[in-house]
């Protein structure tokens, strides 16, 4: 075949996550250390599929080395880097996210510098939340470093979904729904770009925990509304927001999580979205229980983690919510997880709370759940001694 055919041959491989059989195809044009880009470049996706991603790392720097205009490789190579712990290079290159043709319209059209971490005392600096709710609930913690970095006033804007959150959380000097006219600043910065702009390291993760709270009166509410329930509580999330790029790769089914249903736990879903409606009919023997249509918005998704012992979860908006609550929380992650959370560990300098569970193999959940479901058992054991 001509090399068009190999190359939709090998697109073919990697979107059917035969991640092996592509690098044993592209292996043999490469031999000689030279070769057409577009087999690097699929070499590279070959490795990071395989989550060998420090091997694909350099062939990444080589490929942005040649082509720096092709701001979707520099943008392949942040999340590389950033998931490798190198922040340094890493923040610099996630500056070009907003770089790619289906992100431009997302950007923010600023008329104004971006902050770039200076102090600018007797200035106003604007912050905004960009992206998923995970993100910025993830990215929030930076907001008061930003004010005291920046020595001036910080205007926070946000979705009108996480305001009443934000706002008890302090930090800045003013809070702004997006889509209202924000008062007048001299400076901006995305919430992303926070790191970037002030250095950030792993070493300054994760600051002061918790830095977010639950609101009082609903977590009175759901305390009593969780009551009558045998405990441990523990809440479950199973798939993600369908719409995310690497849906398919992080989310699963309710039937696969089944095995959950540990003897003594009582499983609650707090599952938004498309998949919501199938725990109101449970696989058989699976002892759930759906929240899901009495959650209004976030104030009740923290309130019931607040109440809760544990949630377990994909990679999902509730365990950054969780993280930042202080709260236990379990995350089953797909064999190439998003950057945010490392490699070959099974904790996250994010959030001391979280407890990381990775696949063993590319779409093959039934090792993780296996093994959370065996700690869910010794969690549910030591539960019922100490709450004798």
């Amino acid at each position: 075949m001509d090399m068009k055919e190999f190359e939709l041959h090998l697109r073919g491989l990697l979107a059917a996550y035969r991640h092996q059989e592509a690098e044993a195809l592209i292996r043999p044009h490469l031999a000689s250390g030279s070769g057409p880009i577009v087999l690097w470049l699929l070499l590279a996706q070959a490795l990071r599929g395989q989550a060998r991603v420090a091997e694909a790392a350099p062939i990444q720097q080589m490929l942005v080395d040649a082509l720096p205009g092709d701001l979707s490789m520099r943008f392949d190579l942040s999340e590389t880097l950033l998931a490798l712990g190198d922040f340094d290079r890493g923040w610099r290159e996630y500056q070009y996210r907003y770089n790619l043709p289906h992100t431009t319209r997302l950007e923010r059209k600023v008329q104004r510098s971006r902050w770039d971490g200076r102090q600018i005392p007797g200035q106003t600096l604007l912050i905004h939340d960009e992206q998923g709710y995970g993100d910025t609930f993830q990215f929030l913690r930076m907001v008061p470093w930003a004010k005291e970095r920046s020595g001036g006033n910080v205007i926070l804007e946000i979705n009108h979904e996480l305001h009443s959150i934000a706002k008890r959380m302090g930090g800045f000097d003013a809070i702004t729904v997006r889509g209202e006219l924000p008062p007048r600043f001299d400076v901006y910065c995305e919430m992303m770009s926070l790191p970037m702009a002030m250095g950030l390291k792993l070493s300054d993760l994760p600051g002061k925990i918790p830095y977010l709270s639950p609101d009082p009166a609903r977590v009175d509410y759901w305390r009593k509304y969780l009551a009558g329930y045998a405990k441990p509580l523990v809440a479950v999330v199973w798939a993600g927001r369908p719409t995310h790029a690497n849906d398919a790769n992080r989310s699963m089914t309710l039937e696969t999580i089944a095995p959950l249903s540990v003897p003594g736990v009582t499983l609650l879903s707090i599952q938004k979205g498309s998949g919501e409606g199938a725990a109101l009919n449970p696989p058989a023997g699976m002892n759930l229980f759906s929240l899901s249509p009495q959650i209004r918005d976030f104030e009740d998704t923290a309130a019931i983690l607040s109440v809760v012992d544990l949630l377990i979860s994909v990679d999902s908006s509730p365990v950054h919510l969780a993280g930042a609550l202080d709260r236990p929380a379990w995350v089953m992650l797909p064999r190439l997880p998003d950057w945010r959370w490392l490699l070959n560990r099974d904790d996250t300098p994010w959030y001391p709370s979280v407890r990381l569970f990775r696949q063993n193999k590319p779409q093959d959940w039934s090792d993780v759940v296996e093994r959370v479901a065996k700690e869910l058992r010794l969690f549910t054991q030591r539960y019922k001694s100490a709450n004798k």
